[in-house]
């Protein structure tokens, strides 16, 4: 087979499945809307709720409710909740597709992409409630704000690359999934979300921007609330860490693509 040849099939392959992924994800959107009387319009309460929660709790009940923390906090949680949300979902979603893999053959990359396009969708609703609620506090407007699809394309990738590997392995370690709870919980608390990382001695901060999360909380606060651009130095180093990820989450699918129906149940 000539080289073009390859190259086509490959085009046609990846085409074939990023259509798969999207019109799975559109149709989990779609029963997820049918399934409420409020429809879509829980993709916007449901983490507005959320964040309302930790607000009471930390600018209210710890009395730290001046304007600058409602939105330093806001965007802390924005951020966390994509990442939380398709971690939470996208690590289970081969066990919770077992049925489909037993009736027919598909990619089992699939699953866990789906989960991501659906919470991404998600997400990019609430960053836009976001930006325009920035426009009626102390944030100022910054030309910085066109760097946002740069940490937004770096954060998908990173959530891809974990929610990928962790996927391919829950059918195999299925007590993972109590760890993920605790670990997701832990890096709540440790990821900046409610305090300021550079206010902490700095070999603290060291230990802390270990982090992907917490260096890409720290920049979402610096571009939108500071007009600050990101440390590019940080975005190499998580697109790096990204990329190895990815490539360990896809040998996982290849090794095991035709095992993983025999084993979840």
């Amino acid at each position: 087979m000539r080289f073009n040849d390859t190259h086509c099939l490959r085009q046609g392959k990846w085409r074939n499945l990023t259509d798969l992924v999207i019109q799975k994800a559109i149709a989990g959107l779609r029963a997820e809307a049918s399934r409420g009387y409020l429809g879509v319009l829980w993709w916007v309460i449901e983490p507005v709720m959320y964040m309302g929660v930790f607000y009471v709790a930390f600018a209210h009940l710890l009395n730290r409710g001046d304007e600058n923390y409602v939105i330093f906090l806001l965007t802390g949680l924005i951020v966390w909740k994509w990442f939380h949300a398709t971690l939470n979902t996208g690590a289970n979603s081969l066990v919770a597709n077992a049925g489909l893999m037993k009736q027919v053959y598909v990619p089992k990359i699939v699953f866990p992409l789906t989960n991501i396009a659906v919470n991404t969708f998600k997400f990019m609703i609430i960053l836009a409630l976001l930006l325009v609620f920035l426009q009626f506090s102390a944030a100022k407007v910054s030309w910085t704000w066109t760097l946002l699809p740069v940490l937004v394309l770096t954060q998908l990738l990173l959530i891809v690359a974990v929610t990928s590997l962790l996927a391919a392995v829950m059918p195999f370690f299925p007590d993972l999934r109590v760890i993920l709870d605790n670990v997701l919980m832990m890096f709540l608390f440790l990821s900046g979300i409610f305090f300021d990382i550079a206010k902490l001695p700095a070999n603290v901060q060291e230990y802390l921007m270990l982090n992907p999360m917490a260096a890409l909380i720290v920049m979402y606060r610096k571009v939108l609330l500071e007009g600050v651009p990101p440390d590019w130095q940080q975005v190499f180093g998580i697109l790096s860490f990204s990329a190895a990820v990815m490539i360990l989450a896809a040998w996982f699918f290849r090794r095991f693509d035709r095992v993983y129906p025999k084993i979840v149940f």
